[in-house]
């Protein structure tokens, strides 16, 4: 059964037909328009280009934003045009095909726990640390959404009382002191510290090059961000108990400078260290493709479902 994919951005809409052993058989992309109802029309053809060539069953269609329990409504996406509006029945009718609807970073850890660095994992979490932190947990197979599909806000764990200022509204959030925006903050912070090469406004990406070159400012940086996931796991780890933890995002491109730092600090801040087994902290083996991946999967589980979906 062939399925697919579609990973609506706020700057482009990528479509693929993936297999069900998780491969992207073809992909197609187009700028992602304005309004609601050029959305709709965009998503639509771009699936019609897919499904003229291959005999799909179904449309997995994830965004970053809030999904209804159902999986059927966008309640809130902050970078595109729908609000409350029924967008899975409104595709189903233009296309014909079932489709359901998947948070981006839900889709990217079934990705991960069917064909991934966490396949086969009772427990899975998904830490996605971009310009922020997403999150994902996938218990027994099945992606947990809480009682309003919204779980989990992981990126929004309060990690220091009264700390940097959120573009949530809170204070002091994960993901203020370990993601891309949090680790070129950190670095304008300790510039006073010693000499540096990195820019007046660095970027993650600036800090990151810059450790690789053996910056002493931006290493410091990259040590405050391996100090802080691992706290954030420690937390994760405190309430789900995962197996794995899987680390996805651009920031994990970088993983090699920080990840064996971050787990010394997560193993001696989790609640009783030492005495329990400890969740495996891995990089993803999808990068971008992993939304895509993730969306047809539980597209093809829908659809295998039966007629209820439609």
């Amino acid at each position: 059964m062939l399925t697919v994919g579609v990973d609506v951005g706020g700057t482009s809409v990528r479509a693929a037909v993936v297999d069900q052993h998780g491969e992207i058989l073809q992909t197609h992309r187009v700028r992602t328009p304005g309004t609601g109802a050029e959305l709709n029309a965009a998503i639509a053809e771009t699936v019609r280009v897919l499904a003229d060539r291959y005999p799909v069953s179904g449309v997995g269609l994830a965004v970053a934003g809030f999904v209804s329990e159902d999986l059927r409504v966008v309640r809130f996406a902050p970078h595109l045009a729908w609000r409350h509006v029924a967008v899975a029945d409104e595709l189903a009718a233009r296309l014909g095909l079932p489709v359901v609807l998947e948070h981006d970073a839900n889709a990217a850890a079934v990705a991960e726990q069917r064909f991934g660095t966490a396949i086969g994992a009772r427990v899975a979490a998904l830490v996605a640390i971009g310009t922020g932190i997403g999150g994902a947990l996938v218990i027994g197979g099945e992606v947990f959404r809480g009682a309003h599909g919204v779980a989990p806000e992981l990126g929004h764990l309060r990690l220091v009382p009264d700390g940097r200022e959120c573009p949530c509204g809170k204070r002091g959030c994960w993901e203020r002191y370990c993601s891309g925006t949090a680790l070129a903050a950190t670095a304008v912070q300790l510039r006073g510290e010693g000499a540096s090469s990195l820019p007046a406004q660095p970027t993650g990406v600036d800090v990151a090059r810059a450790a690789e070159a053996g910056d002493q400012v931006a290493l410091r940086a990259v040590e405050e961000l391996a100090r802080w996931l691992g706290e954030g796991l420690a937390l994760v780890s405190d309430v789900y108990d995962p197996e794995v933890v899987v680390l996805s995002g651009g920031v994990s491109d970088s993983a090699h400078l920080f990840l064996d730092r971050a787990r010394e600090h997560y193993a001696a801040a989790v609640t009783g260290a030492g005495h329990r087994p400890l969740a495996q902290v891995r990089v993803a083996h999808f990068g971008d493709p992993a939304v895509m991946i993730g969306a047809a999967a539980i597209a093809r589980e829908h659809a295998l479902s039966g007629p209820a979906v439609l």
